[in-house]
């Protein structure tokens, strides 16, 4: 091509040969080389290229066609959200806007800004954060609707009709009464607009209606039967309750649990004479340095927890006794302190205990064999060397033996029934090798009870998993482990809580019968409790009308319908129920 004096161009033809943008230098320098056949070097240097990346140039340029690989070229990265939007969060803080304010009104405008990154921005602005305001200091947005305090001087018992989800709770009333009684002497901390019994009952009424705490309470606060049922204007709130259960000294939740022990004897809960137990432990999710580690048999594992040691009523599954209060180093010694409260209470031993290996010591069987007297039957772990003396007993040393009310493939267990001595037990004891009852590996059992049959000790042992159940019932139920939800509460109080609505249950069952004095909690609650109701408040009387269900003629058979009961926190009115 003939060379061109750079002074005669231009302005227009200047654009060719000084190219102002990377494609357009790329255009020019590669059609320099391969149109007009420039050396690469000369080219390299006129457009600002080395060599050897002006060779890759050409390299690249061979492998790709040439419209692709003349795209403009891709935007870099833009500028971050936060900084574009950093002047409108500025100006809405100057507004008093806070940070949650912010995201909500950005978002409406259609830029996503969370809260963090606004606050983020505003600390590098050098805004402090917002004191708190009362909500009529806020700008003006939509909010939720709040209750009022509860207060049992505001408490409205005009004659009226409400109607409410929670009706089923009243049928529980008739038992409750003693309740408040029982608190008044154990000093259970109470105030003017919410006594102790009103807190109580607000806290109970939750474990009786079976749903889980996290979206109960917060969630019918305008409910009036609720608050009907604990005596208050409107059921406390979430902080109120979480308080309170802080508020209440630990020494006094065995005080009640003994007083509530009385009061359900004598309203007619029988006592029996022998008792499942067993440890649960409660998972605690957090930091706590006082915490121990404890099995958590639906994990399969160790984790921090609060251990609990449960006592079940084997002929009425009910709870009778509970503490939260174990460490490690006293849990081994907790059936004795089980033992002791029975006799403090009824004036004679538990005659018989039952209970899975690790509960207690074998030092600890000796005492309750030598000393109390009591019966027991406990598992025994077993170890390799026992499997093996086990496998190597001739087949004459095993007998089988027929068992009732068991599984028809199981029926016909091999036993091994032998007498041992065991480190610091005195004497023998009795040891029971069960095979073919559904194990891999046989059962080893142990009790001090020498003459009973081993199909009875057999049997009564599997009925063992009755208290297995009940305390899954009251994790499910009951909501046991559910301490971490929006209701946070001290476990003394939630397992007090549990025993006395476990007991109201089973009082409740029996007064039904019809199978219902054994049943889960669950099922009475989905039978009777679970009920829409009309409540009628009038002069002198509180009638509680239910819905046409198919299981009220058996609250009509159990004399629910005749029922006229003074309820002490509701002037005296008298309490009635009509089943449509």
């Amino acid at each position: 091509m003939a060379s061109i004096d750079p002074d005669q161009l231009t302005q227009d033809a200047r654009f060719f040969l000084e190219p102002t943008n990377p494609a357009h230098r790329q255009y020019e320098a590669l059609r320099a080389y391969f149109l007009d056949q420039r050396p690469s070097k000369e080219v390299a240097e006129e457009f600002g290229y080395t060599t050897g990346s002006f060779r890759c140039l050409c390299h690249q340029f061979r492998h790709n066609p040439a419209p692709q690989f003349f795209l403009p070229t891709r935007r870099g990265p833009r500028a971050p959200k936060k900084d574009r939007l950093r002047q409108r969060v500025v100006d809405m803080r100057k507004q008093n806007f806070s940070v949650y304010e912010i995201s909500d009104t950005l978002k409406r405008s259609g830029d996503e800004l969370s809260p963090p990154q606004a606050s983020r921005i505003l600390r590098e602005e050098g805004f402090a954060p917002l004191p708190r305001r009362r909500d009529e200091e806020r700008p003006q947005a939509t909010r939720v609707i709040a209750a009022a305090s509860a207060d049992v001087r505001a408490l409205d018992l005009t004659p009226r009709k409400v109607v409410s989800p929670f009706a089923g709770l009243f049928l529980f009333v008739p038992d409750l009464i003693r309740l408040d009684e029982l608190l008044r002497k154990v000093d259970f901390p109470g105030s003017e607009m919410v006594p102790a019994g009103h807190a109580m009952r607000s806290l109970l009424a939750l474990k009786l209606n079976g749903d889980a705490r996290r979206s109960h309470v917060m969630s019918e606060v305008f409910d009036e039967g609720l608050a009907l049922f604990a005596g208050l204007n409107v059921i406390p709130k979430r902080s109120f309750l979480t308080e309170y259960t802080c508020r209440v000294h630990p020494a006094a939740y065995p005080k009640l649990m003994s007083s509530w022990f009385a009061a359900a004897t004598e309203m007619g809960l029988p006592r029996g004479d022998s008792f499942d137990l067993d440890f649960h432990t409660i998972p605690f999710h957090g930091e706590d340095a006082l915490l121990q580690k404890h099995y958590v048999s639906k994990r399969s594992r160790r984790q921090k927890g609060v251990l609990a040691f449960l006592a079940s009523d084997a002929d009425n599954r009910v709870f009778c006794y509970a503490n939260a209060s174990l460490r490690k180093e006293d849990q081994a010694d907790e059936i004795l302190r089980f033992a002791e409260f029975w006799e403090q209470h009824t004036d004679h031993l538990p005659k018989e205990l039952v209970f899975d290996s690790k509960v207690t010591t074998y030092e600890n069987l000796n005492r309750l064999n030598a000393e109390m007297h009591i019966d027991f039957i406990t598992l025994r772990r077993r170890s390799q060397k026992m499997l093996e003396e086990a496998r190597q007993r001739p087949l004459s040393a095993w007998r089988r033996v027929e068992l009732s009310s068991v599984a028809r493939a199981y029926r016909t267990p091999r036993v091994l029934d032998q007498r041992i001595r065991l480190k610091h037990y005195e004497g023998t004891i009795r040891q029971l090798v069960v095979a073919d009852l559904g194990h891999e590996e046989p059962t080893f059992l142990l009790t001090n009870q020498l003459r009973r049959s081993a199909p009875k000790l057999i049997q009564r042992y599997a009925h063992r998993m009755l208290i297995e159940n009940a305390i899954a019932d009251g994790i499910d139920f009951f909501h046991m482990d559910a301490l971490s939800s929006a209701v946070a509460m001290k476990v003394h109080a939630d397992i007090q809580l549990t025993l006395i609505a476990n007991s109201l249950y089973r009082l409740f069952g029996r007064k039904v019968g019809n199978g219902y004095a054994e049943a889960k909690s669950r099922r009475i609650f989905r039978d009777f409790i679970r009920a829409i109701g009309t409540i009628e408040l009038t002069e002198t009387e509180i009638v509680v009308r239910f819905q046409k269900r198919a299981h009220n003629p058996l609250l009509i058979a159990a004399g629910f319908a005749q029922s006229q009961t003074p309820v002490p926190w509701l002037a005296g009115k008298r309490l009635r129920f009509r089943f449509g």
